[in-house]
């Protein structure tokens, strides 16, 4: 289930359904043979990568689908 996206997670439904799945992902990755399993450095790699950028403004949207409208036009 990981790497799916869900979409309309913020409604009641998809918001519990969002939250299972992590709960899910988490027990799964806890488990001891998962645990033992060498990560490919590529992984690491292109986790560091994502963690140096800086946090987005928009934390649902990428900024390029973000509106240019405003009420001052």
């Amino acid at each position: 289930m990981m790497g799916q996206q869900v979409r309309g997670w913020r409604s009641g439904d998809g918001e519990r359904r969002w939250l299972s799945m992590l709960i899910e992902a988490m027990e799964k990755v806890s488990r001891p043979e998962v645990r033992a399993t060498p990560c490919d450095p590529r992984v690491f790699s292109a986790l560091r990568l994502q963690l140096a950028r800086p946090a987005s403004p928009y934390p649902y949207w990428h900024a390029s689908r973000v509106s240019q409208f405003s009420l001052r036009n």
